[in-house]
């Protein structure tokens, strides 16, 4: 129907026509950005931006920005290009620390190129944004500052891994929300401020990014343990094959009984006490059979139960209209996708 766009009930084709609109502007704008430096930076710069991808954050941003009386001002525009480019600016650091040889279904730009050129287009990507984001003022240089030192400090957490004594699901969850939920909430808040929103509606929409980013990873998580092979675009078990514990994985691990036993044994290095990759495709389905009758997968369901009430919480404070049918309607996707 043409009044749903990437899965999102958008109220009314009227709407949904307004929000292509302006996803089609920031996608102008973020070309025009990345390819108005040398010649030498355009093609690696632009390589991740032309692959594509959801635009997440800057349709959050815009949605953010129907609950201000000027949703159409060009700074929004600016704001949903600018938390983009952030994005993107991570995938190409993020890529070269995985070692990732694709990304969006195309050779990843150190895989193309090289480790070095990934890097430093990363790095272009934060100057140009940082200059866009100086044309919004200096309240929204101090935000997405702050946002730069969340989502390397999330970054840092994640490689360092938990200190000794720290709850490996708290330390989890605040890498999430560092690398995750930050940007997320920073969309919402630059979407909103850009459309003259009341200060209360902009705290509220923020607190949304959070919680709908940290949401959609938990989904992600529990998706690539529970799904069966194709429902989700991946191979089940690709964390655990890669030596990642998720949610549903460190809560089946604390659980204390039979099944925390025998996770250990599969997963967890005994000398070390670490998580191992998991390179045996029968290991790989023996530890996803037992993850999904554990208590720690019906913890993870629960926790993104409360993060849908406390998003419906937030919701039910806003203005009643297309946004907030989109937005609703995007919590209900964010629980309804783990089946």
């Amino acid at each position: 129907m043409k009044s749903t766009f990437a899965g999102l009930d958008l109220a009314s084709d009227e709407f949904a026509d307004e929000v292509r609109t302006q996803l089609a502007a920031v996608e102008d704008l973020l070309l025009a950005e990345l390819s108005s430096g040398d010649d030498i930076m355009t093609e690696a710069a632009t390589h991740l931006a032309k692959a594509g991808g959801k635009r997440f954050r800057p349709m959050f941003a815009i949605l953010a920005a129907q609950f201000g009386p000027r949703p159409n001002d060009s700074d929004v525009i600016t704001s949903a290009t600018v938390v983009e480019m952030i994005h993107l600016a991570t995938l190409y650091h993020d890529d070269v620390m995985d070692e990732a040889p694709l990304r969006r279904g195309a050779s990843s730009a150190n895989a193309r190129w090289s480790n070095s050129v990934a890097i430093l287009s990363g790095d272009f990507l934060f100057a140009r944004a940082s200059r866009l984001v100086s044309t919004l003022g200096p309240e929204a240089v101090r935000i997405i500052a702050e946002t730069f030192a969340e989502l390397v400090t999330g970054q840092m957490r994640e490689t360092v891994g938990a200190a000794p004594g720290t709850d490996p699901v708290d330390h989890y969850l605040k890498v999430v929300w560092e690398k995750t939920g930050s940007l997320i909430a920073a969309a919402g808040r630059f979407g909103a401020m850009a459309s003259g929103a009341e200060a209360d509606d902009v705290e509220r929409l923020s607190r949304l990014g959070d919680i709908i980013g940290t949401a959609f990873q938990v989904s992600d998580d529990i998706i690539d343990i529970s799904s069966a092979t194709g429902d989700s675009g991946k191979t089940p078990g690709t964390d655990l094959r890669e030596g990642v514990h998720t949610l549903p994985v460190l809560y089946a691990l604390a659980a204390g009984d039979e099944t925390a036993d025998r996770l250990r044994t599969l997963l967890i290095d005994p000398d070390t006490g670490l998580a191992i990759p998991v390179t045996d495709d029968a290991v790989v389905a023996e530890a996803i059979e037992v993850l999904n009758g554990s208590a720690g997968m019906t913890a993870a369901h629960d926790r993104l139960r409360g993060y849908a009430d406390a998003a419906a919480a937030e919701l039910a404070q806003l203005p009643e209209g297309p946004a907030h049918t989109a937005l609703s309607s995007l919590v209900d996707y964010t629980i309804d996708r783990t089946g």
